[in-house]
């Protein structure tokens, strides 16, 4: 299977992996959320081709997870601010930033504190069922394919 092809696959990882999958969109994204939103400050702050984060900005705005605004008459200037689905990948930079804590710091600590404006506490991300409230661990899910990948795999046989 081809790299452009990842997101024909039924798939809901996969699919997102097809619009934000590589290292400088997510770095984008992090950017995003820590409140930069001009090109040139992206630039920046990542060090990134100009080439490339052009090409991973205009994706962005393409699937609609970044909204491009105006903020300058004179001249054609832009700003990327995260619209309501852009917003809702933070609980997957919470997820990375949780993991890379704890796998990845190389015994320094976290580099960051994410506070809960609403109690003013450092706090870790967890993930919890939506119907009982329990904290939720991978060995305590099963995952259980609906009729949309049964039909996707029907589908690929009868064109095999």
């Amino acid at each position: 299977m081809k790299w452009d092809d990842v997101g024909d696959q039924p798939c809901s990882i996969a699919r997102t992996l097809s619009v934000i999958g590589d290292r400088w969109t997510m770095l984008i994204l992090r950017n995003a959320f820590m409140g930069i939103r001009r090109f040139d400050d992206f630039q920046q702050n990542l060090g990134v081709t100009r080439h490339v984060l052009s090409d991973r900005l205009k994706r962005l705005v393409e699937y609609e997870i970044l909204v491009r605004t105006p903020y300058m008459d004179r001249q054609e200037r832009f700003e990327y601010r995260l619209s309501e689905k852009g917003l809702e990948l933070y609980p997957v930079l919470l997820g990375m930033a949780a993991w890379g804590d704890k796998w990845m710091d190389e015994g320094k600590g976290r580099p960051v504190d994410f506070i809960h404006k609403s109690c003013n506490h450092s706090f870790s991300p967890v993930v919890v069922c939506s119907e009982c409230g329990e904290p939720v661990h991978a060995r305590q899910v099963k995952p259980v394919f609906t009729q949309v990948y049964h039909q996707f795999v029907a589908s690929h046989d009868k064109q095999a």
